[in-house]
């Protein structure tokens, strides 16, 4: 064969090696512009204009932004809901899950698969079945929760028309979903864990609760900063059980007296029910800024605390 068409073969060869990497990752980068970075700009764009989504955008500036923080009472609300739903689940998820990854990894360590496996199932059910068990367990008139109390001579609570009941339900809710989350999480941080230091702390006298509070707390302390700002950020962003938990009430979005109108379900409200498409998008981007800024302070929080200890 002529070696002017070996040579060129073998560019062509080379050609096709360098480029076809690149091809096999453009499926990629292409679904993530059209899908994910295009949303992203787009919806920041309208955030500055007045558009029902269905005729042409009229660019009115800062006025969605400055109507959110002064004008729009439901927004407060709804951040005020949200920020006393974060600060009850937070702390109970956080600790229910120490609590049970610690029992099982010292106490229940044949059967420490099995448990992992039911507490961490409500996790990953599907928030349609979890509004779904929550309505028929707290329903007012066939509920379980309300047929215990009958039995213990209580009379039935109108769980799903109390603002203050309901916030409980969906405490309640997210408490049970959340906590084997926290729970794997936990565990696997203790897995690091060296053995030795439990067995020195045994030999030198110390209690189950010294252990737990010198050596199990002070090293897991990686795992509590992930766990609490990814628990802050998704406590911002709490919408689907809450909302599905009254979707088929005769109550307005958020329940009664919108007890429990997140930030989300503001947005939800504004956008998809009222057509304000701009002013939604608006909305969805202060919670942005409002979510960076907790997370900042809250790392520099957990940071100094650090350098302290």
């Amino acid at each position: 064969m002529d070696p002017l068409i070996i040579i060129r073969l073998s560019e062509v060869i080379d050609m096709k090696k360098k480029y076809i990497p690149y091809t096999m990752i453009a499926p990629y980068f292409i679904l993530y512009i059209a899908f994910g970075l295009f949303p992203i700009i787009f919806s920041l764009a309208i955030s500055f204009t007045q558009w029902d989504g269905i005729g042409t955008a009229t660019f009115i500036g800062l006025k969605n932004y400055i109507r959110t923080f002064t004008q729009d009472k439901f927004f407060y609300q709804s951040l005020g809901n949200t920020t006393l739903l974060l600060l009850v689940n937070t702390p109970i998820q956080i600790s229910v899950g120490l609590l049970m990854a610690t029992l099982l990894k010292d106490f229940f360590k044949k059967t420490r698969g099995a448990f992992q496996l039911i507490n961490f199932l409500p996790y990953i059910t599907t928030p349609v079945a979890i509004g779904i068990i929550f309505q028929l367990m707290f329903d007012w008139k066939s509920g379980v929760v309300n047929g215990l109390l009958n039995l213990l001579g209580i009379d039935s609570v109108y769980w799903l028309g109390n603002a203050w009941a309901s916030r409980g339900v969906v405490v309640i809710m997210e408490i049970w979903k959340g906590f084997g989350y926290m729970m794997i999480m936990f565990l696997s941080g203790l897995s690091t864990i060296p053995d030795e230091l439990y067995e020195s702390s045994r030999i030198d006298g110390a209690k189950w609760r010294h252990s737990f509070a010198h050596i199990t707390i002070p090293l897991l302390r990686p795992i509590f900063t992930f766990v609490i700002v990814t628990s802050v950020i998704n406590g911002f962003k709490l919408f689907d059980e809450p909302q599905l938990l009254f979707s088929s009430t005769s109550q307005p979005i958020g329940g009664p007296d919108r007890a429990v109108m997140t930030v989300v379900m503001r947005f939800y409200e504004t956008a998809f029910n009222g057509f304000e498409f701009g002013y939604g998008s608006a909305l969805a981007y202060c919670l942005f800024i409002i979510i960076a800024i907790v997370s900042f302070f809250l790392f520099k929080f957990i940071n100094r605390e650090s350098d302290m200890a």
